[in-house]
């Protein structure tokens, strides 16, 4: 048996490195599924995103606030009874959380109940994030709600 120099240690070691990290690439190809941005336009909404925040804070000091509720038939948003919806534009955004084509972006109408709802045929289950947004005589809003469909 030869003998055993520090150059031979180096290989081996450099040698046990490469092997170890082709494993973690071929054994955890998981840490790629998920790298979807939220949004394409990611940046140009960051610099607008002080509206968002101005919009938000209005929402939380509104006395009575749009409610979602979940039926059979979808996911219900409510406007409270005595909203008057003249001037009144209203747009909401569904992000699934893992896979942005099942993403739904739409303006709406409210009815005479002063509500709408997503047809559960276009739902999946799963974990989605339903951005409410709403203009009232020049004015915006905006409510997040974190939604479950099951």
């Amino acid at each position: 048996m030869k003998n055993f120099s520090w150059g031979h240690g180096v290989v081996i070691a450099l040698f046990a490195f490469i092997v170890f990290i082709l494993s973690m690439l071929f054994l955890f190809p998981n840490g790629q599924k998920n790298s979807e941005m939220v949004t394409d336009n990611y940046y140009e909404e960051e610099l607008q995103y002080q509206d968002v925040i101005d919009a938000k804070k209005r929402a939380d000091e509104l006395q009575e606030k749009p409610v979602y509720s979940q039926t059979k038939d979808g996911i219900k948003i409510t406007f409270p009874k005595d909203y008057n919806n003249t001037n009144t534009t209203v747009k909401f955004v569904l992000n699934r959380t893992d896979d942005q084509n099942l993403d739904i972006k739409k303006s709406v109408q409210l009815d005479a109940s002063q509500s709408f709802v997503i047809p559960s045929q276009v739902l999946k289950m799963g974990n989605y994030t339903l951005r409410l947004s709403w203009t009232k005589d020049k004015t915006d809003y905006r409510m997040d709600y974190d939604v479950i469909w099951k």
